[in-house]
């Protein structure tokens, strides 16, 4: 190991996937100064993530990274239809719909948060591998292959089978099966087989999956002319000869049940090809050791199913980066940084349970048949769909408030509000591009303005314009990663909700 002079960070990082990157960029928009490591000497081309579901759409719109990453100058429009374990959920005519959904390959994904967190000065090292650390009451030692940092916090974005949660010591509990063997590929498929295979299926993102006596068969674009065909069967013998396109040609021949023109796409670029046995369902016991916390897959791994693997991670990164800034900051209250375990545990919990009931409702078998007949006429009527697009978005997980109040918007989404700012009406989401906690005052009244004025260092005042439904009779604190610190008319309460998230007065008045 090439030994250099020991150096100091706030925060170290070790994985620059999308959870380590968007990460990178939340601290620095609280002023901290990180530091991304990777093994890799660049980032991979192999394809993985195609698309992004869920309420983390609005968390990229706050950040302005939702217009980057998709080329659309227009707020996020949620899904008016989605699937769920292969079940069309019907959602349109529902103005609380939260699940948002776009597709984006994870290079483009990774590239945009990366030009995000270096733009904001954040600092990543490829080809730097973690070797071991050890931590005591100030600092973790970092070892990597290029030589020894120190720093505040370690935080493991380094996926499932992450050396930080090893070398922590967190145990990673949970199920794992040799069933199903997956084939992935990138394929041109023919107008006629494409629209055979899809029929009803599809969803506004262009989202199929079939299940079939034999499998499943799934597919979503992958570029102009070019779509990501997934194949699943259960009770086939693992192979261990390097796949070929071939072999996915004939998994979509024995799942559909007919011979399907398609071919390998043409041109540059890396297009998938890919095969996997079995799956796993786990969630770290810990998200936090001493001074090192685990996002992302580090700290839960499912099935994709249901594209829940980001909305989940990058989720992690906006809640754990302004506690993390707020402790290094020195302004945190006691406890804060507990909160992260407490709210990010209970949303993996609940990805976990949708992630295990969608495979189980894809899997082969007449019982899975007779439950699927059961629940899809269930899901016929729109208060159950919306009750599983809402577990799908994750805007039922209500995180539990430490704040007095008990309105019910605490520890929820804010709702999709405009706001004066800058001189004129602006969305929400554009004024919150900073990262800041923001109260949010009814028109024409300041009642709360007074009370809140002596955090007026840290928490942004601004008057709401205009809101879903009737004009809002309550002032709303919103944290950084948009979720509802606190809402209601009582001073005193104001008070206690804002000296619970973010700390004593940042000045006297």
């Amino acid at each position: 190991m090439n030994e250099f002079v020991t150096e100091d960070f706030d925060v170290v990082i070790v994985g620059a996937g999308p959870v380590g990157l968007m990460l990178a960029a939340e601290l620095h928009l609280s002023g901290v100064r990180p530091l991304v490591v990777d093994s890799a000497h660049e980032r991979a081309r192999e394809p993985k993530a195609g698309g992004i579901v869920g309420q983390v759409v609005r968390l990229l719109d706050h950040r302005g990274l939702y217009q980057r990453i998709t080329g659309d100058a227009e707020a996020p429009r949620p899904l008016e239809a989605y699937l769920y374990g292969g079940m069309t959920l019907r959602l349109h005519d529902w103005p609380e719909n939260q699940l948002y959904g776009f597709t984006v390959h994870q290079w483009d994904l990774e590239t945009r948060l990366e030009e995000r967190a270096l733009e904001l000065g954040a600092e990543i090292r490829r080809g730097s591998e973690l070797v071991g650390f050890e931590q005591d009451a100030d600092r973790v030692t970092v070892r990597l292959t290029t030589g020894t940092v120190r720093t505040r916090y370690l935080i493991g974005c380094d996926g499932a089978h992450s050396r930080v949660r090893r070398q922590a010591g967190i145990v990673f509990t949970g199920t794992s099966s040799p069933h199903p063997l997956t084939y992935a590929a990138d394929a041109v498929l023919s107008d006629e087989h494409l629209a055979e295979l899809t029929g009803d299926h599809s969803t506004p993102v262009g989202l199929t999956y079939r299940r079939t006596e034999h499998g499943v068969f799934a597919c979503v674009p992958a570029g102009p002319g070019t779509h990501r065909v997934v194949t699943m069967e259960w009770g086939r013998q693992e192979e261990h000869e390097p796949v070929t396109f071939d072999q996915v040609r004939s998994a979509v021949t024995r799942v559909t049940g007919r011979e399907v023109s398609m071919r390998r796409p043409t041109g540059t670029g890396s297009h998938l090809l890919r095969r996997r046995t079995g799956t796993s369902s786990r969630l770290a016991e810990h998200y936090r050791r001493g001074r090192v916390f685990l996002a992302g897959d580090a700290a839960h791994a499912h099935s994709s199913v249901g594209a829940p693997g980001l909305n989940l991670g990058l989720q992690d990164a906006a809640n754990l980066g302004w506690k993390l800034a707020a402790e290094l900051n020195g302004w945190a209250p006691p406890g804060l940084l507990d909160t992260y375990h407490a709210e990010r545990h209970l949303a993996g919990r609940r990805v976990m349970s949708s992630s295990r009931a969608q495979s189980a409702l894809l899997a082969p078998g007449a019982d899975v048949t007779a439950l699927r007949e059961v629940l899809g006429d269930l899901l016929a009527d729109p208060a159950a769909a919306r009750r599983i697009a809402a577990m799908m978005s994750g805007s039922d997980v209500v995180y539990p408030s430490a704040a007095p109040g008990g309105h019910p918007s605490t520890g929820r989404w804010v709702a999709d509000l405009r706001v004066n700012a800058d001189g004129g009406s602006v969305r929400l989401a554009e004024r919150a591009r900073h990262g800041r906690p923001m109260l949010l005052c009814p028109p024409e009244t300041d009642t709360l303005a007074d009370t809140a004025s002596p955090w007026s260092g840290r928490v942004d005042l601004l008057t709401v314009t205009a809101a879903p439904g009737a004009p809002p009779r309550e002032t709303v604190l919103v944290r950084p990663d948009g979720y509802v610190a606190w809402a209601g008319t009582e001073p005193a309460e104001l008070a206690a909700a804002l000296r619970t998230w973010f700390g004593p007065p940042s000045r006297h008045v």
